[in-house]
């Protein structure tokens, strides 16, 4: 008879999920509404645990699971109870081969901070705003003609998001930092690859994002990336952060691949310890190199390796 495959990016539903319904946190999935009031909380409820079993009754009638990330193998487990065969983390394919050719250092880079990434809710482009300002609210002074800019880059898939751009443009001018952020929506690669090529620092601030192809991206690019604290960034890709706890102890931090964050006051402390040390500095430089060669994880070589070992 006929078998059966899949490969999971990211869990329709999750224990995460779960947990936000029942402590009732609002967020881009689970509006104010619906949180203050516990009746529709509650029926909420019973439709994700009905969800979450038929899901995984469903899934586990699958001869082979492949998952994208380790965070996403622990959702699938907790879920598909049932797998057949085990489940086999398969890194995607990030074509970073492309971007390694980008100098490290020559030209220096500028003082641009890189975020890419669809305009959609759970990709928190509020967060990058808001920690930027906080940035240039605490150290603009120590950073005097330094010219730093946030460049959001990425497309519009509707109205929706074209609607969410110009209210993430709102945000901008009623933090008093619109004249150091620039949205450049829907170019094609080479225009993202220029960006790469100059940027000092990428930022992510998704909260777990399953995997994160645009943390790979801009590692491999040579930019000292900052992700977020949570899923596939923080269980695979920056498995060796840098201690934003003790940025100066250069022995604990020369095995740094990049540096995580969660909250706004620890993002513009990452964009403070990363651009103030400047591109060419001997601390940055070891982070970009160790970047660069941690991304190599996550190549297209390794992706047809890795899946036809599964095989």
């Amino acid at each position: 008879g006929c078998k059966s495959g899949t490969y999971v990016h990211y869990p329709t539903i999750s224990t995460d999920m779960l947990s936000l319904v029942w402590e009732r946190r609002p967020t881009y999935n689970n509006t104010s509404e619906i949180t203050a009031n516990p009746i529709i909380t509650y029926v909420k409820l019973i439709y994700y645990y009905i969800f979450a079993i038929c899901y995984g009754l469903a899934g586990s009638l699958a001869d082979l699971t492949m998952v994208n990330s380790n965070w996403t193998k622990g959702h699938i487990q907790s879920l598909w109870k049932l797998a057949r065969g085990g489940i086999h983390v398969v890194f995607p394919p990030v074509n970073t081969k492309i971007l390694e050719d980008i100098s490290l250092s020559d030209p220096p880079r500028e003082n641009l901070i890189l975020s890419i990434g669809q305009f959609r809710p759970e990709k928190d482009h509020i967060l990058q705003l808001k920690s930027f300002a906080l940035f240039l609210q605490k150290y603009d002074g120590e950073m005097k003609n330094s010219n730093v800019n946030l460049i959001l880059i990425g497309s519009c898939r509707g109205n929706d998001d074209y609607e969410r751009v110009d209210q993430l443009k709102g945000l901008a001018k009623e933090l008093g930092i619109q004249d150091h952020v620039a949205f450049v929506l829907n170019q094609p690669y080479s225009v993202l690859q220029d960006y790469l090529g100059k940027a000092s620092l990428g930022i992510h601030t998704m909260w777990n994002e399953h995997f994160g192809i645009g943390v790979v991206e801009m590692m491999a690019a040579g930019l000292v990336t900052v992700a977020h604290d949570s899923g596939g960034p923080k269980s695979d890709i920056i498995t060796n952060p840098w201690d934003l706890k003790a940025p100066h102890k250069s022995s604990s931090n020369s095995n740094a691949t990049g540096l995580l964050a969660s909250q706004k006051e620890e993002y513009a402390t990452a964009m403070y310890e990363v651009l103030k040390k400047g591109p060419l500095s001997e601390d940055m430089l070891k982070v970009r190199e160790n970047g660069r060669k941690a991304s190599k994880r996550f190549s297209d070589e390794v992706f047809m390796d890795s899946f036809k070992e599964v095989f």
